[in-house]
């Protein structure tokens, strides 16, 4: 045993931390993706597991990124943020939500959502303290509550409750002991939206249980057939039980960017800041500037809506040609459909990993399996096609080597 193994600290596992497997789901697919590709060369693999958007950021964003790069006051440190993308961000905040309450002091920059969520929790979790987690979902604020010696009680979005969290459920227990319900809509990967009902539940929720509502809306521009982007400070209007966070990464195409913020209460937003200023020195202002054109343009969003419309219809009605069940979800670019039984006098999938390390090894098509309530697969369409035509061809190879599998349904 080296010197480093018995340093590591208890929360990843102490001196047992090198020895433990920690191949995650994500890692294995693309390790059997990756293997797939090398063995077979000539034979492409339809990626649906990708979750990032397929196109770059529009050329009028890159292009002020290379303008604001090139000039020198742009150097320095950022720390917390500079004021001129705060106010954009006001300014979107009400073209797109229709949030007319919101000054700059209710802002703070991030060096993307992950970094955000990474940090919520040093604000909030004492050892002992609960995060209520919606799963399936994004795991980083559940991660870093128990990295502080908190716990996590997982809500399960299930299709008989329309995959919202089923907050009657939670035990006395548990809510004596609970600081944080993390919400994300729409949602990853189940495609579902919010309502305004459906916050006024949460915000009664949060007010008779003393809970702060992490509301996390990075597909919130991105919905369709007339739903419209909602905040949950639509409903919680005095900013006393919720934060927000929004991202540029998926409206805007800009993943690789990193550039989110977080709303809330002046006092949320000064907790959060202080807490920020010791874990980074902001992100590089050229981006920020970038960022500002971008949240200023907000048609810019509209091409990526049309996208995603369409391959969704395209997407939906093959599948279900197939045999699978699929519905057009209400907003984000994830199609969440349960898994077939099995294949015809063959196998039995047990569960929706069998099921998509199947579909991977046999019709070379990626998906992402989720099992927390029922087997389901995710199915992306920021698939890679550069026109019309080959969003078709893809879908249409999608539907025929899908067949060729012999599916139960």
């Amino acid at each position: 045993m080296d010197f480093i193994d018995n340093i590591v600290s208890n929360r990843l596992g102490g001196n047992k931390f090198f020895n433990e497997s920690r191949v995650f789901k994500f890692e294995k697919l693309k390790m059997i993706r990756d293997d797939l590709k090398a063995k077979n060369p000539n034979i492409k693999i339809i990626d649906m597991g990708v979750g990032e958007p397929d196109k770059m950021a529009d050329k009028s964003i890159v292009n002020i990124l290379s303008i604001e790069a090139n000039k020198e006051e742009n150097r320095f440190y950022a720390d917390n943020g500079i004021l001129d993308f705060k106010i954009a961000a006001c300014s979107y905040l009400n073209d797109v939500y229709n949030l007319d309450n919101i000054n700059p002091n209710n802002i703070v920059h991030g060096i993307g959502s992950k970094s955000i969520l990474a940090m919520i929790p040093t604000c909030f979790i004492n050892p002992g303290d609960v995060t209520l987690m919606t799963v399936p979902g994004y795991p980083i604020i559940a991660n870093h509550t128990r990295f502080l010696g908190g716990e996590v009680y997982n809500l399960k979005l299930c299709e008989d409750n329309n995959f919202y969290p089923e907050l009657d459920s939670i035990p006395k227990y548990i809510l004596k002991r609970a600081k944080l319900l993390y919400l994300n809509y729409p949602n990853n990967p189940t495609g579902q939206v919010a309502t305004i009902e459906f916050y006024e539940r949460v915000i009664e929720f949060a007010k008779k249980n003393n809970i702060l509502i992490v509301s996390d809306v990075a597909y919130g521009p991105l919905v369709f057939d007339g739903n419209k982007p909602l905040s949950i400070f639509t409903v919680d209007k005095n900013m006393e039980y919720s934060i927000e966070l929004h991202s540029l990464s998926k409206a805007f195409n800009m993943t690789g960017w990193r550039l989110a913020f977080l709303l809330g209460s002046e006092k949320s937003i000064k907790l959060f800041s202080t807490v920020k200023s010791y874990g980074d020195s902001g992100q590089f202002r050229a981006i920020q500037k970038a960022g500002i054109y971008a949240l200023n343009h907000k048609e810019l969003i509209d091409e990526n809506i049309k996208r995603y419309d369409r391959r969704f219809k395209l997407l939906v009605d093959a599948l279900n040609e197939v045999g699978f069940d699929a519905k057009k979800p209400k907003g984000g670019f994830y199609c969440y459909t349960a898994i077939p039984k099995g294949v015809k006098n063959k196998l039995t999938f047990e569960n929706a990993e069998e099921a998509s390390y199947y579909i991977l090894k046999n019709a070379y098509i990626s998906t992402v399996p989720w099992d927390e309530c029922g087997g389901f697969l995710r199915f992306s369409v920021t698939f890679e096609a550069n026109s019309i035509e080959e969003e078709i061809q893809t879908i249409n190879e999608l539907k025929e080597r899908l067949l060729s599998l012999n599916l139960e349904f």
